[in-house]
């Protein structure tokens, strides 16, 4: 029994060696294969790239080859160019430099005489009939002139932005619009009109200031007499800045010189008169250049010399001034009503 075992044992084991035989043969001839498969591909790319690589070296010896024609054309351009050049320079007598020369020369001078020629006939045609278009042109202008109007009123509209500020701007027992009236001079007038309170005044200069100082106070939003006096204050600044500006740039426009400083800031208070529905101080401006376009085309009817507007209308608005301030002195605020409206300045 035991040999029997045995010899069965031997043939299974036989039989594993053989199958793992059977086995590793197969997979070494799939390996084989696989092997000989990649061998074939690395030979048929190694084949395409000597294939590529002839075929790149053809086309480098082709450009070579071109590139040797080309220059051996550019040479042979070059030596026809220079032969060409000494033939002309041989034949003309003349070096390329002063070939050139020679020509630029020649058309510069063609070129200045027909323009001195073609100015010549220019100036010919139109001198005689220049200075007429010129008196034409500038007559035209003069008499054309517009001014820009204003309306000739006493009183400045201030906007609110609701109806609280109203009582805000009178204050606990009337104290802050009392500060704003004795400091500005002028009265405010609030009554049942929405979001506006009413600035009258028949000086403008102080008009402006209380106009200004409101508008600083509604948007500042702190309304007391400590704020209200700093307020005015610094309106009374601007507006005397405006003033002297204003002045500068009349004296400068109409091109005097040598004024007084103060009869600079006449000029300047001038902006916030008006005379006969006119701004005084453009229709100054306005009749000195008048002045200045009437002398140009040597016209005889202006008989004033153009200094003489705006001094002239200075002097009214001095006196308008002093008439101002006396009537709205501390003494007479408390009787205002009781003054009548003073008479237009005569300055148009």
């Amino acid at each position: 029994m035991q040999r029997a075992r045995k010899g069965e044992a031997l043939v299974e084991a036989k039989e594993e060696i053989h199958k793992a035989r059977s086995e590793y043969e197969r997979e070494e001839k799939a390996r084989r294969a696989e092997l000989q498969k990649q061998e074939r591909r690395l030979q048929q790319k190694e084949e395409t790239l000597d294939r590529k690589v002839d075929a790149v070296e053809k086309k480098n010896d082709t450009l070579n080859s071109k590139i040797a024609a080309a220059e051996a054309q550019q040479k042979e351009i070059a030596l026809v160019k220079k032969s060409q050049l000494e033939m002309l320079e041989k034949i003309s007598g003349f070096t390329v430099e002063e070939a050139k020369n020679y020509l630029i020369a020649s058309i510069r001078d063609d070129v200045t005489h027909e323009m001195a020629v073609k100015v010549k006939e220019v100036e010919a045609q139109y001198k005689d009939e220049a200075d007429e278009r010129a008196r034409e042109i500038i007559a035209t202008a003069i008499q054309r002139c517009a001014a820009d109007h204003a309306s000739e009123i006493t009183v400045s509209v201030v906007p609110l932005p609701n109806d609280e500020m109203k009582g805000r701007i009178i204050g606990r027992e009337g104290r802050n619009i009392r500060s704003i009236e004795t400091l500005t001079g002028c009265d405010l007038i609030i009554d049942d009109t929405p979001e506006t309170i009413t600035v009258s005044s028949f000086d403008p200069v102080r008009r402006e200031v209380a106009r200004l100082a409101l508008e600083k106070l509604i948007q500042d939003g702190r309304i007391h007499p400590a704020r209200i006096e700093e307020m005015v204050a610094k309106a009374q600044r601007e507006v005397n800045a405006t003033i002297k500006a204003e002045g500068e740039r009349a004296v400068f426009e109409t091109n005097i010189h040598g004024l007084h400083p103060e009869l600079i800031k006449l000029l300047g208070r001038m902006k916030y008169r008006t005379s006969y529905g006119q701004n005084v101080l453009n229709h100054s401006i306005e009749v000195s250049q008048e002045h200045r376009g009437a002398a140009r085309i040597g016209a005889s009817a202006w008989t004033l010399p153009r200094r003489s507007a705006p001094v002239s209308c200075t002097t009214s608005a001095r006196r308008s001034t002093t008439r101002s301030r006396a009537a709205m002195s501390p003494s007479a605020w408390t009787s205002r009503a009781s003054i009548r409206s003073p008479r237009r300045s005569s300055t148009r």
